[in-house]
């Protein structure tokens, strides 16, 4: 099990990054949530990791703190929900605001995530209330603040920050067309893709 890794960020690609760990570069898959707050490239990052070995493919996801891992493992544990749902999931919505809308039952909130019907937003209320009834609020006190993300972009990174964007929303499980009209509505000069993914996942919530 790879369970933390340290290394330097060589390239971003929402919602994958490249680190380079010894000399070992590891292709890791973050939720835009905690996609926010990684260093530039360039710059050291350390992230907790949650290993997955499939028959087709070996995947690592990647998380600031342990307690985002740790509800990132309580949901592959729910029926129905996988990797890639989780990912989307916790890219819609901080970790805290997870547990709140479980704790609170609000099942209306989690259909808006992509892969989240009724059916599975009721089930999972369902299913994990009662396990985190006791989370509280303070295993999030380091990682719900509020983000200052870079605003002025290079020319080259603004030139793909739309397309980039809607890649990354592609890959959480949004459809194309949703993606692109959300991305091209909030387009405007300086933006960068970091910024479009999170505006159009709030906008979308």
């Amino acid at each position: 099990m790879i369970g933390r890794l340290s290394g330097l960020l060589i390239e971003k690609q929402p919602p994958q990054i490249l680190l380079d760990v010894n000399g070992v570069g590891y292709e890791i898959s973050l939720p835009m949530t905690c996609f926010y707050h990684l260093p530039k490239e360039g710059e050291q990052a350390t992230l907790y990791t949650h290993f997955v070995v499939r028959e087709d493919a070996q995947l690592l996801f990647g998380f600031n703190h342990k307690s985002e891992r740790a509800l990132f493992r309580e949901l592959l544990k729910a029926n129905g929900v996988g990797p890639k749902l989780g990912l989307a999931i916790l890219s819609g919505m901080s970790a805290e605001q997870f547990v709140q809308c479980v704790l609170n039952e609000d099942a209306t909130t989690l259909v808006k995530l992509p892969g989240v019907g009724k059916k599975t937003a009721e089930r999972l209320v369902l299913e994990m209330k009662d396990r985190l009834k006791d989370w509280g609020m303070d295993l999030f006190s380091d990682s719900s603040q509020e983000l200052v993300l870079e605003m002025q972009p290079t020319p080259s990174s603004q030139d793909n920050a739309q397309d980039d964007a809607i890649a990354a929303l592609v890959a959480l499980g949004y459809k194309q067309a949703q993606a692109e009209k959300t991305v091209k509505a909030l387009r405007a000069p300086g933006k960068t893709s970091e910024v479009l993914i999170r505006e159009a996942l709030k906008s979308m919530l």
